[in-house]
């Protein structure tokens, strides 16, 4: 079983900290610190373990933001390379990992009124961390001088301080703030993702295929013309940046994103899909069998998607789209094509026992359908 997210932010993590921070500042006081961060931690979830924590440091670092920021500078680890050596984890040589959201936080608590030292201190703890939460009430608050600075951190050496240009200015952040600025109109951001669409590195690379892919959920057109004027001649890593930043219209069947990248008509052929077996329980997983026979005079070229009708718990259903193949058929050829699919239960979807359908989409088509009943899971004790 996985480890539950809460756990990131642990005992160990906040003990760790207090340590990093008494040896940056001889008058921390540790011993309160570390009483009040844990008092009650271990019943809390993720985002509440944080905001205990920077109410904790809110509690003991200097009541001046100046001094405060020097102090979480000073005990920072060293910074890593993303792209070689992975993403910042917990360092015995420093503030590192997780910390940093409460360190965020803290900055956006304190700092607010002092936005010029709170980006200079919100730059350093991204490359220990990510600061992509704790920018964005800047940005909102102070638009104009964000947007300036982060015209300058494109060109940063630290990969990690590229990539929150992109991810700090995302309209729809998971778990962040939402830019609803930005939201209603994304092009205060679109130079800057322009700038980092190349980057070397592919960590910041994906942060731009994201905020594209936030983009095109409001404004698909937007996102369609980027896709049309920036695919031809690009290099491999642009294209895959492209398709990523695609597959949210892709999977909807957008039919001006698949004519951009040359999916777009309609299939010619037959297609059988069958689904098996055709009962089953939660927890178990289905298998698709479908078989592709052309009967266009000229290659194919497809995206295969399939969704899944959901029953809700209301009686009715939802779909949920799902890849599934993208591939090219030639003239009176066949394929077969095969995909297992789990219904076994995630923290973002609950299943509800009923009839389910799946239908079988091509090139944003549906092109076949068939169905299976979902029971309840097996009693572990029975």
């Amino acid at each position: 079983m996985a480890e539950p997210f809460k756990n990131f932010i642990d005992r160990a993590l906040v003990r760790a900290a207090g340590r990093h921070l008494q040896q940056a500042w001889q008058g921390f006081d540790r011993p309160r610190f570390e009483r009040l961060a844990l008092d009650g931690l271990d019943a809390l979830e993720l985002k509440a373990r944080a905001m205990r924590v920077a109410d904790a440091l809110e509690a003991t670092l200097p009541a001046d933001f100046e001094a405060a920021a020097h102090v979480i500078e000073a005990a920072l680890a060293p910074p890593q390379d993303p792209d070689r050596d992975g993403l910042p984890g917990a360092s015995g040589d420093g503030l590192s990992g997780w910390i940093g959201w409460p360190l965020g936080e803290f900055v956006v608590r304190r700092g607010l009124h002092q936005p010029q030292r709170a980006l200079r201190v919100l730059r350093e703890i991204t490359q220990r961390f990510t600061s992509e939460f704790a920018i964005r009430p800047f940005v909102v608050a102070y638009p104009a001088l964000v947007f300036e600075t982060l015209a300058q951190w494109v060109h940063d050496p630290s990969a990690h301080v590229r990539r929150l240009v992109s991810e700090g200015t995302r309209p729809r952040l998971p778990w962040g703030l939402q830019l609803k600025s930005l939201v209603a109109d994304p092009t205060p951001a679109l130079p800057l993702l322009a700038a980092l669409q190349d980057d070397p590195s592919g960590y910041v690379r994906r942060s731009v295929a994201n905020h594209l892919n936030d983009i095109a959920k409001d404004h698909p057109d937007l996102v369609v013309d980027w896709v049309r004027r920036h695919l031809p001649d690009a290099s491999r890593e642009r294209r895959a940046l492209l398709a990523h930043a695609s597959r949210t219209l892709v999977k909807r069947g957008h039919p001006s994103m698949l004519e951009a990248w040359g999916v777009g008509a309609a299939w010619q052929g037959a297609v059988h899909l069958q689904v098996s077996p055709r009962r089953i329980r939660i927890g178990e997983s289905l298998r698709l069998e479908v078989r592709l026979s052309s009967t266009a005079h000229q290659p194919q070229s497809v995206v295969i998607d399939y969704a899944v009708h959901h029953r809700r718990a209301d009686g009715t259903n939802a779909a949920k789209v799902f890849k599934g193949w993208t591939l090219t058929l030639e003239p009176g050829s066949t394929r077969a094509l095969t995909k297992t699919h789990s219904m076994r239960p995630v923290t973002t979807r609950r299943y509800h026992p009923g009839p389910h359908e799946v239908d079988l989409r091509i090139n944003g088509h549906e092109v076949a359908r068939s169905g299976f009943v979902l029971s309840a899971a097996r009693d572990p004790g029975a």
